[in-house]
């Protein structure tokens, strides 16, 4: 029974584990992208400004 327990326990920290390491690359990502597309509005924020 305790073998179970501690498979069940194993496998949930490996997803946990998994899937943090997913979401700290996606915003990682995200957060270059934004600081890319917010570089390229002000380089042309002249063009945009009425």
């Amino acid at each position: 029974m305790n073998e179970k327990i501690y498979k069940t326990v194993v496998w949930a920290g490996v997803v946990d584990l998994s899937l943090g390491i997913i979401v700290a690359a996606v915003g990682v990502v995200s957060g270059i992208l934004m600081i890319i597309s917010g570089a390229r509005l002000l380089k042309r924020k002249n063009e945009i400004t009425i």
